[in-house]
């Protein structure tokens, strides 16, 4: 597999990241929602079936909380998605998800 590039889009309220692997055309997409300056809620992970299977949710989960520590904010996990990536690296996550 090819890892998948990501990129990242926002407006005032919203943010979403896709991830496009070579070779097709569909994308995977992780969006999120600005609740404050310091709190974002990342609310939707969708993979289409042609991508499924190859870790796209998992990566666009990684980029989103490596820019939430860079950016020193928290995530509110609602995606279930995301919750359960969350809760399976719980201790490594701790300092980056609001529960």
């Amino acid at each position: 597999m090819t890892d998948p590039v990501i990129t990242y889009t926002e407006t005032d309220t919203k943010g979403r990241y896709v991830a496009r692997v070579a070779g097709t055309s569909a994308e995977g997409e992780l969006t999120l929602s600005k609740a404050s300056p310091r709190t974002v809620i990342v609310d939707h992970t969708g993979v289409p079936d042609a991508l499924r299977g190859q870790g796209i949710a998992a990566a666009l989960a990684r980029r989103a909380i490596a820019d939430a520590r860079e950016r020193g904010q928290k995530i509110v996990p609602l995606c279930p998605f995301f919750r359960a990536y969350a809760e399976r690296h719980r201790d490594d996550l701790a300092d980056v998800i609001q529960w």
